[in-house]
């Protein structure tokens, strides 16, 4: 199991990703699209490499908008998985 992250790496973490806001124990962003068939464009690419890295985000779609949380589940909290998934996900928009 991957290990939690503390307050202070929470925050290093963070300063690497200013997209994403913490929000208890988790991390989200929420991104808008020009339209539904764009926002569901966006949650189809994130299909593979959330499969190859074992880590599903919990997505939320309305309309044109996606908000992403992140957090590993197993774990209670955050860990070095959740930002390196939101690396990837920063990359595919």
């Amino acid at each position: 199991m991957a290990a939690l992250l503390n307050d202070r790496e929470i925050q290093a973490q963070l300063s690497q990703h200013p997209n994403w806001t913490l929000k208890g124990k988790t991390i989200e962003q929420t991104k808008t699209f020009d339209g539904f068939p764009s926002a569901i464009a966006f949650v189809n690419a994130l299909v593979d490499p959330a499969e190859a890295a074992g880590h599903h985000p919990d997505l939320a779609i309305s309309y044109n908008r996606v908000t992403i949380t992140l957090s590993t589940h197993d774990a209670g909290g955050l860990t070095v998985q959740d930002f390196d998934m939101a690396t990837v996900i920063d990359q595919l928009s």
